[in-house]
């Protein structure tokens, strides 16, 4: 396996660990509000029209009604195509993902910022839309696209859109800004983490290849 992606997993997940681990902490809890506090306020600041639109947009592609539709298409086609272990990959960091975010909201219990733009309900850490947008958006990435320079190209579509998930949630006041970067980081490590773990599954039970293969190539 290219040491390469494991690192890249291992990186996203340790910060993914830091950012929770801080949250739980009361010090480091408060200082980071201090920042979401300010970050919000930058956001009131920049509000328009169109602006609010494009979020309110971005809102609705993260809802349960476009996301869910947009797994079972996806993963319909790789079983369609008999593409088993990048079927597994996807739906583990689908369902991973999924369970994660109620535990992980009930546990922090983080209240939300005030005046939210769009209908909300449940805790605020981590934000749900971002894990959604992003876990799927990077899974379907790795499942769809064979290794190369066209991957790269819609990983990093897949990361810019995940980053404007996020942003659109703590401009809408939906969420904390740390709520977005939380999700946007959870997301990605649930993706490329499944992705390695069923990589790992696959070569340990076939002969051993020429050459290193790439993840979930």
């Amino acid at each position: 396996m290219p040491r390469r992606d494991v690192a890249v997993t291992l990186l996203i997940a340790a910060a993914t660990a830091a950012i929770f681990v801080l949250m739980a902490l009361h010090g480091p809890r408060a200082q980071i509000q201090r920042i979401d506090n300010w970050f919000l306020r930058r956001m009131i600041d920049v509000r328009s029209g169109a602006l609010t639109e494009v979020a309110r947009v971005l809102n609705a592609l993260g809802l349960v009604y476009v996301t869910l539709p947009v797994r079972l298409l996806i993963a319909g086609f790789l079983a369609f195509r008999r593409r088993w272990w990048h079927c597994a990959a996807f739906v583990s960091a689908i369902v991973l993902s999924e369970i994660s975010i109620g535990t992980l909201k009930s546990l922090y219990d983080r209240p939300r910022p005030p005046a939210s733009l769009v209908a909300t309900s449940g805790a605020s850490f981590p934000s749900g839309h971002a894990v959604a947008a992003t876990v799927t958006v990077v899974a379907a990435v790795i499942a769809l696209f064979p290794e190369g320079a066209g991957r790269y190209w819609w990983g990093a579509a897949a990361v810019a859109f995940s980053v404007l998930m996020g942003l659109s949630r703590a401009y809408l006041a939906a969420h904390w800004a740390s709520d977005a970067v939380a999700g946007v980081l959870l997301g990605t490590t649930f993706a490329l983490g499944t992705a390695v773990v069923v990589h790992v599954v696959r070569e340990r039970g076939q002969p051993p290849p020429d050459r290193a293969s790439p993840l979930l190539q």
